[in-house]
């Protein structure tokens, strides 16, 4: 199917799956670097919830489309790239084959997250155990996603470290 606003090839679909309910699977082999799902805003909300999105500090939204039924994964193979308009591409970190399910770390656009099970069901080898935002990462998963996390994230980051070092030097 062509996405007709970017007249790219959507190689993705909606299937039920056992474990999780439903996800979204690749139709066809996905490259690195490639646009997987264009993200559009829906509407903003007022709270964080298991399907909004953080776009800025304070400002959560939902996505139009299928986004939301994408599901997490503590190795995922879809990371955010933030688009000209506030909302969140998703874009492969790796090749995903052909029936894959396409997944991306919900940490990768909340800071703080409190609204899942406590535990984890990815069942991806390196499972950290429970479903995290960007502020419980360590700094090993997040140097390796500096390239695929929304860049509010990183900023949230940066003014915490400053508030700590200046605490420490007070």
């Amino acid at each position: 199917m062509i996405n007709q606003r970017t007249k790219i090839k959507e190689k993705y679909k909606l299937k039920k799956t056992p474990e999780k309910g439903e996800g979204i699977f690749a139709t066809e082999e996905i490259q690195e670097n490639e646009l997987v799902m264009l993200g559009v805003i829906e509407k903003s909300v007022n709270q964080n919830h298991s399907h909004a999105s953080q776009v800025g500090e304070f400002k959560h939204v939902l996505h139009a489309g299928q986004i939301s039924k994408v599901n997490h994964s503590c190795d995922p193979n879809c990371g955010i790239r933030v688009n000209d308009t506030g909302a969140h591409d998703f874009v492969a970190r790796r090749t995903i084959d052909t029936d894959e399910e396409i997944t991306f770390d919900y940490a990768m656009r909340n800071y703080s997250i409190d609204f899942f099970p406590t535990d984890c069901t990815c069942g991806a080898s390196e499972c950290r155990g429970s479903i995290t935002g960007w502020k419980s990462l360590s700094e090993e998963i997040k140097e390796s996603y500096s390239t695929f996390v929304a860049p509010y994230l990183l900023e949230m980051d940066s003014r915490v470290t400053t508030r700590v070092l200046s605490l420490q030097n007070d």
